[in-house]
């Protein structure tokens, strides 16, 4: 697995066609190219439809290749799904698993798990989300949802298992329409929870942000304690931005 300092992952949802991300995959090239961002790791993560030509484009340079999800057999009949196998064929390096918006349209904690075993059996690093709803925050659940996702996600894991795992404040993101925000204070207590937690049974993980940042926010938010990187949505559909963003971090 590689080593860096810090990580930035682009997710670029379902927001663009093949075309727009193949554009947007040159520009990213082209201008990391000309910026000095030191040792920290890029992984741009595209929608199924432009992995193939977007791998292309970033062969060459610096930037790894990513996914979105997967499912966790090899092969079968399973209408629509994408196996480890295909991901790792086209040059995916990285997985996302256990996505807040995956998890809205009901994927469970079993299911995160067998996709997490999946993605390790093709030697690929999986990026592992976890946080809280609104409403689970209201309720004072916070802290015991995150755990038991956590800890139902990580099951059959060896402790020197080399993993991210994303903590993405699902009531503070965006897309949530919450209308709030999270304090660096706040997440900076949860990463602080997550790290303890993990820290008991694994040796060789690496912690991210996966809230909304921006190219400003993101100077604060990278201060947290144990925070290695970000895992960035809308911020990072515009390259001259996104590039920004990563050298402020």
């Amino acid at each position: 697995m590689k080593k860096f300092s810090k990580i930035i992952i682009a997710n670029w949802k379902m927001q663009m066609d093949s075309e727009e991300s193949i554009a947007l995959a040159v520009k990213l090239v082209k201008l990391l190219a000309k910026n000095n961002i030191g040792k920290k790791e890029i992984v741009v993560c595209p929608s199924f439809l432009a992995l193939s030509e977007v791998a292309k484009i970033l062969k060459p340079s610096r930037i790894s290749l990513g996914a979105q999800d997967t499912f966790y057999q090899e092969e079968g009949a399973f209408t629509g799904e994408v196996s480890p196998e295909n991901l790792k064929e086209i040059g995916c390096q990285y997985v996302i698993v256990g996505h807040s918006e995956r998890r809205a349209m009901g994927e469970t904690d079993k299911l995160i798990n067998k996709k997490f075993l999946a993605v390790l059996k093709e030697k690929m690093l999986p990026i592992i989300c976890v946080g809280e709803t609104l409403a689970e925050r209201k309720s004072g659940q916070s802290e015991k949802v995150i755990l038991r996702q956590i800890n139902k996600a990580t099951l059959g894991i060896s402790k020197n298992q080399n993993f991210i795992l994303a903590y993405e404040p699902v009531w503070s993101i965006s897309t949530s329409n919450s209308g709030q925000v999270i304090s660096v204070l706040e997440a900076s207590k949860m990463i602080s929870l997550i790290k303890i937690n993990l820290s008991k049974k694994f040796t060789n993980f690496s912690l991210i942000y996966g809230g909304s940042v921006d190219k400003k926010s993101i100077v604060n938010f990278a201060k947290i304690k144990g925070v290695k990187g970000f895992l960035v949505g809308g911020a990072s559909l515009k390259a001259k931005s996104f590039v920004e963003l990563i050298k402020n971090l």
